[in-house]
């Protein structure tokens, strides 16, 4: 067939046919069809969903991502440097993006390629149209589960802003020559406002892709990207939950009680809170009804199931973690019946709850935050890395991801901070810090916090019930924490008392406060940050 100029001037020629921003009917079709390849074909499950494996690449590969160097990123991109060796902004040059584009557009070329068209972002002013190509259904059902779906889907009717290519199967056979990390490539172009992805079918590349397009855009307009699940209470009260991935953003911020602005990605504008996406992709490792009833309930015809075990009666076992523990489902929003509509916007947050899984069992279940301790958290972005979750991994150890987002930052982290701080006193948003990790002692030993009492926290601190009793200062991490929650174990509010012995917790605390001390030096060189590291733990 005569290959459309859309396609044309990314290289692509001798299209076999082309499935244009496909129904879910023709998805379920054509992701099932006997004759796919095993990582092309979904299987159907009891629920109605398809599940597909994502091959050996289950999580993001933040090691072969990488930038274009060129005159319009050289002095606006954060690059990874001496100076900022924690960024993961590896520059290539032109001439390796269009060795790699060219990959990617012959193995697009002569095939049946799904286009699918998206937007990304929910505030007209700031919104991106996306156009992915792909060769695989199931990619395209995930972007269109995923992103917001436009109200143009005739292509003559949509100008693309920004355009991504997907090549799965291919792979760059020169890397090595080329000085890059593996034949797998994730390359974002801000010059011709594209990006190619080669070698990996996981669907994350996708999500994150876009998320860097979009913080590297607004940083121009003032307007701060957040890794974070919002929602809304009746009585017009926005929350923000932000955390590492595994930390609970989606399972909190899914609450039967408060309508869902969004499960991941947000941004904060003069207007207040709107989400990046129009689906949620949530970690579906030992999900269950009783834990998570709207998360459950929404898997069903029409969403993606990634990496799960399914029995040979199409039963999925939530359980196990045989292919991956970062088992994950995609579903469109309204899949969840409590959602703000008909846009997912709403107002400045009065509650920002941090989320941070405390494997060292060291941190209070609730503490209030100053402006400055919510800054020195939200650059620090602390969580643990355990066995439960990692399977490689011999023992509990801390991971530190500035924003709660660093591979995927296009902008220094420090401006990102400043943004969010300026905005929260701005706007008189309350800060809190939220251990959904262990008491007791370290992960393995420790008790895990229990959803429900979480829940009942996390209901504590929204309504200010809180607040009712005096608060008290922790010793070593200098946090304020209350002294009583309604409905709350007392033995467990003070993180001290849950340890049988007082001075096991403050060798475990001064262990952490250490490991906090180290991470932070790297912004103790900044003048506009060297002051927050006084907020955070102290060593006597």
């Amino acid at each position: 067939m005569a290959v459309p100029s859309y396609l044309l001037k990314y290289g692509i020629t001798d299209i076999e046919e082309i499935i244009f921003n496909p129904s879910y009917n023709t998805l379920f079709a054509e992701e099932t069809r006997p004759d796919l390849d095993r990582f092309e074909r979904g299987i159907i499950t009891r629920s109605g969903a398809i599940s597909v494996d994502t091959g050996s690449n289950t999580e993001c590969l933040t090691m072969d991502r990488y930038v274009v160097l060129d005159e319009k990123t050289r002095d606006t991109v954060w690059w990874k440097s001496g100076m900022a060796k924690i960024s993961e902004n590896k520059p290539v040059s032109p001439d390796i993006w269009d060795h790699c584009k060219d990959i990617t557009a012959r193995q697009l070329s002569g095939k049946r390629l799904f286009v699918t068209d998206c937007c990304y972002g929910a505030r007209k002013n700031s919104m991106i149209n996306v156009r992915f190509i792909t060769e695989i259904a199931w990619q395209a059902h995930f972007v269109k589960n995923i992103f917001i779906r436009p109200e143009q889907e005739e292509p003559d009717n949509f100008e693309p802003d920004f355009v991504v290519l997907i090549a799965s199967k291919a792979v760059n056979s020169e890397w090595q020559e080329q000085g890059l990390n593996s034949g797998n490539f994730i390359i974002i172009n801000f010059s011709e406002n594209m990006a190619v992805i080669g070698g990996t079918f996981h669907t994350c590349e996708m999500k994150r892709c876009l998320f860097s397009v979009m913080n590297y855009r607004l940083s121009f307009k003032g307007i701060t990207s957040l890794c974070c699940a919002a929602n809304v209470g009746h009585d017009g009260v926005v929350a923000l939950f932000l955390g590492p991935s595994g930390t609970g953003k989606t399972t909190l911020a899914t609450d039967p009680g408060r309508m869902l602005i969004g499960d991941d990605a947000h941004g904060w504008d003069d207007e207040g809170i709107f989400s990046f996406e129009g689906g949620c992709y949530p970690k579906c490792l030992k999900l269950s009804r009783e834990d998570a009833p709207d998360i459950f309930d929404a898997i069903r015809r029409d969403s993606l199931l990634e990496n799960l075990v399914v029995m040979s009666d199409g039963r999925i076992d939530f359980n196990s973690d045989a292919k991956t523990e970062n088992t994950r489902v995609s579903y469109p929003l309204y899949h969840i019946s409590n959602t703000v509509k008909p846009v997912s916007t709403g107002g400045h947050p009065e509650k920002i709850i941090i989320l941070t899984v405390d494997g060292f069992g060291v941190l209070p279940p609730a503490s209030l935050l100053s402006e400055e301790q919510a800054q020195y958290y939200f650059l620090s972005g602390y969580t643990t890395r355990i066995a439960r979750t990692e399977r490689e991994l011999a023992e509990t150890i801390p991971s530190f991801s500035c924003c709660f987002v660093a591979p995927f930052l296009m902008i220094d982290p420090v401006k990102n901070a400043n943004e969010f701080a300026s905005k929260m006193k701005l706007h008189g948003s309350e800060a809190w810090l939220v251990n959904t990790g262990v008491l007791g002692s370290p992960m393995g030993t420790g008790n895990r916090i229990d959803l429900r009492t979480i829940r009942q926290i996390i209901t504590s601190i929204l309504d200010d019930s809180i607040k009712e009793h005096e608060f008290v200062t922790l010793p070593v991490f200098n946090l304020s924490i209350p002294t009583k929650i309604r409905g709350i174990d007392d033995n467990i509010i003070d993180p001290v008392k849950s340890w049988d012995s007082q001075i096991k917790w403050h060798i475990a605390a001064t262990d952490l406060a250490l490991k906090f001390i180290n991470n932070f030096s790297k912004f103790i060189t900044n003048p506009g940050t060297a002051y927050l590291a006084d907020f955070g733990p102290r060593i006597s």
